[in-house]
């Protein structure tokens, strides 16, 4: 990576002294102060100490994770290095990396590590190999937890991940291609990211290069604290995303402790607010989370949130961004009261309810059965007809919408919009569809806000003739 540093400028010059009773005779050289090219390198050299002091602290808590497993699992190495042919028959090797969470032998890694793994094996900083037995796993944010039998190790420090900001020197500590205690160094590039490579997700993004073999490894301050556990690349882009440590710190407690996670719930999926959104919903900023869907009989519907508000605070702290939604939620203890504002047409609630602990299956129940009908794309390029109890079970659909889209017209309103084929239509400006020709309706002036329903969630969207 090419550093760069400011230019500091000394001025040479000279000075008198004056002593008690006699003047100088003439005026007194003084050395040169150091030349913008020495303070450049000096201040590079700070930095590399920087780096170096840090690896030496954390390095010690940083293993390789060795693993075996089932050759008929065909992608599970899909983060990190593996290679096939040289373990029993039947078998692929692969290695991650991990770090060590407590001083009994409990070393944080993510899941996809060690999912499908038959035999695990820890190699410590000191070259010390242990046999590692999985103690627990959450499959929602890919971590898990291997414990291996071993007393007073180097365990890890922990930052807190909210603090951290854009911008800070992060470093990547693991074993990229096998290639043990690798360090490289960049930037936070950013906070909060969604790439729906998870089913929760808050990532921490950096350009320190993290490789396959990094999986599982820290991402650290030049404090020598964890700020996140390295866990996605995008291949070839030299971007990688670590699980936040306020998360990561919490999960591994609890991994630890009982096995598994007990994770804080209010019953929303939410999305990210866009200019057009806002102003369809009348808001003047694109603060907050709107709300796109709401479970059935869970904490948010018994306060009485409703899909298409807004939640613009939770205990007084405000949501920016919809991360900042679910990083509350998920910092809460199960059962925790909760004090939310929403905004909902024009005018803010004040709502409260309890978490509730987040059930395995997710999906609102109950499908709801009509008859059939189309409508034609029209200027927006929709396809609309109506939802049968038979082309539900096809979607494996089980939520309140009766409108189904059986087309989208390429490079339509509806097209940029994101809208595709199987998308279930549940709103339209705010209200319930219960035939095509309400969207239609909705849809006379060429501008129309729907709620989608789709197998990832439920979401809203502007669609406008306007946009074609």
């Amino acid at each position: 990576m090419l550093l760069a540093f400011a230019a500091w400028t000394g001025l040479a010059g000279f000075v008198t002294y004056s002593y008690a009773g006699a003047a100088p005779t003439s005026p007194v050289p003084v050395v040169a102060a150091a030349s913008p090219v020495s303070e450049a390198v000096s201040r590079a050299t700070q930095l590399s100490d920087a780096f170096a002091d840090v690896a030496e602290r954390v390095s010690p808590s940083v293993v390789t994770i060795k693993v075996e497993a089932k050759q008929e699992i065909p992608d599970v190495f899909k983060f990190f290095g593996g290679r096939g042919g040289d373990g029993p028959q039947g078998s692929v090797k692969g290695s991650g990396s991990g770090v060590i969470f407590s001083a009994d032998g409990a070393i944080l890694t993510n899941n996809h590590v060690v999912e499908h793994a038959t035999k695990i094996e820890v190699v410590l900083r000191d070259g010390r190999t242990f046999r590692a037995k999985v103690a627990g796993t959450d499959a929602a944010v890919d971590l898990a937890v291997v414990k291996i039998d071993a007393k007073n190790l180097p365990a890890a420090t922990f930052a807190d991940s909210q603090k951290a900001r854009v911008g800070e020197w992060v470093l990547a500590i693991g074993a990229p291609f096998g290639l043990d205690y690798t360090l490289t160094a960049g930037v936070l590039s950013a906070k909060g990211r969604s790439i729906h490579a998870n089913e929760i997700e808050d990532y921490l993004q950096t350009d320190a290069s993290i490789n396959p073999g990094n999986s599982g490894g820290p991402l650290v301050n030049l404090q020598g604290e964890v700020l996140g556990i390295n866990t996605v690349i995008i291949g070839g882009s030299g971007i990688g995303f670590a699980i936040p440590s306020s998360i990561a710190r919490q999960v591994g407690e609890q991994l630890q402790a009982k096995g598994k996670v007990s994770r804080a719930w209010i019953g929303v999926s939410f999305q990210e607010l866009s200019p057009d959104l806002a102003k369809s919903l009348g808001k003047e900023d694109t603060h907050g989370a709107l709300v796109a869907s709401v479970v059935p009989k869970s904490p948010a519907d018994k306060a009485g949130i409703k899909p298409g508000d807004v939640i613009e605070s939770v205990d007084a702290q405000q949501v920016v961004e919809s991360p900042d939604l679910l990083r509350a939620v998920l910092l809460k203890p199960v059962g925790s009261k909760l004090a939310i504002s929403v905004l909902r047409d024009g005018k803010r609630l004040k709502l409260e309810m309890n978490t509730a602990e987040r059930p395995a299956d997710l999906r609102a129940e109950g499908a709801r059965e009509s008859g059939e009908s189309k409508e034609s794309p029209g200027a927006l390029g929709l396809n609309l007809q109506q939802l049968t109890p038979q082309i539900a079970q096809e979607l494996s659909y089980k939520g309140p919408g009766k409108v189904v889209v059986s087309g989208v017209r390429p490079g339509s309103p509806a097209d940029g919009a994101g809208i595709e084929r199987g998308d279930v239509v549940v709103e339209a400006d705010r209200k319930a569809v219960e035939k095509p020709a309400d969207v239609s309706a909705a849809a006379k002036d060429g501008k129309v806000l729907l709620r989608i329903d789709r197998k990832t969630g439920s979401f809203y969207t502007v669609v406008s003739k306007d946009d074609d």
